[in-house]
């Protein structure tokens, strides 16, 4: 069995800003630099036989490139007992589109994805009793965050291997998109 989802890489000077914000929040695991990135659906664990049907899906994907905007912080949970801080992206219809795609690839494998509804963010950090007044405090410092536009030329498929300091992310797989 191997453990899957679909999503995009973030350019690695992009990856090593955000990663920098990671301190100052007491109860907080922080994603590494590496591992940062944007769902686009998540598969979950499959037979090695399905990850082929999946990775014949996503070659089959037909769409043009684009750019992502990078936007704000957020979290999810109530302000009470948050349990992830995510960086926003703005939802755009193209960002939308290759999500959409992405779970049709998969359910044309086979696979029932977990249904959730696409929120397009990427992940910073787990939180775990962290206080709500610190969380608000880091993103208040951090409202300010500003990031180039992203381009997306190709799609991922991701394996994800959990382990003891939490889950680690390979690229298996990279789709291009077609050029603007």
């Amino acid at each position: 069995m191997i453990r899957l989802f679909v999503g995009l890489e973030l350019p690695s000077e992009l990856a090593e800003r955000v990663a920098a914000l990671g301190f100052g929040l007491p109860g907080a695991r922080w994603v590494s630099a590496r591992n940062l990135h944007l769902t686009l659906c998540f598969v979950g664990e499959v037979d090695e036989g399905v990850a082929e049907d999946i990775h014949h899906a996503l070659a089959d994907l037909s769409l043009p490139a684009f750019a992502m905007n990078p936007e704000g912080f957020g979290m999810f949970g109530d302000r009470h007992r948050a349990h992830t801080l995510w960086l926003g992206v703005e939802r755009s219809e193209a960002l939308d589109r290759l999500a959409a795609k992405a779970v049709s690839a998969v359910t044309l494998a086979g696979v029932r994805p977990d249904g959730r509804k696409f929120n397009p963010h990427i992940t910073l950090a787990r939180l775990k009793d962290s206080r709500p007044d610190r969380i608000q405090a880091f993103v208040a410092a951090n409202a300010g965050f500003t990031a180039p536009p992203v381009a997306v030329d190709h799609v991922a498929l991701f394996r994800s291997t959990l382990t003891r300091q939490g889950a680690e992310y390979d690229v298996l797989e990279r789709y291009p998109l077609t050029r603007l």
